[in-house]
């Protein structure tokens, strides 16, 4: 079993910036693609930003140019650096994790979230 534990989030203004930490413990082999995704109230979750396992990355529109997504391997770690912050960024924000096992199995696993709020 793997447990991944989110921090980072809080009450920012607008233009400042945060970064969010997704940590993973428990037994797996290595990290697979990781993702960040977040739910504002009333919207559906939708995803912010995407880290291949070869490194190719992926961002939504509306944040390509202020969030990056990086991981430390060696800290079984994920970011996601959060520069320009705007009033529309405010959500709780999900890592969503692909874990390979070292018998070749892999799952699936999503953060408890954390809440980040863009607001004067």
């Amino acid at each position: 079993q793997v447990h991944l534990v989110e921090s980072g989030g809080g009450l920012v203004q607008p233009g400042g910036s945060l970064r969010l930490s997704c940590t993973a413990s428990g037994s797996f082999f290595r990290f697979n693609a990781v993702r960040w995704y977040r739910q504002a109230p009333g919207q559906e979750r939708e995803l912010v930003a995407g880290l291949a396992y070869g490194g190719a990355t992926h961002y939504a529109d509306v944040v390509k140019g202020r969030f990056a997504i990086s991981k430390d391997n060696a800290k079984n770690t994920v970011y996601l650096q959060m520069n320009s912050l705007k009033p529309e960024d405010t959500a709780v924000y999900y890592c969503n994790v692909e874990i390979v096992y070292s018998n070749g199995g892999g799952d699936d696993y999503w953060g408890q979230g954390t809440q980040v709020t863009v607001s004067s």
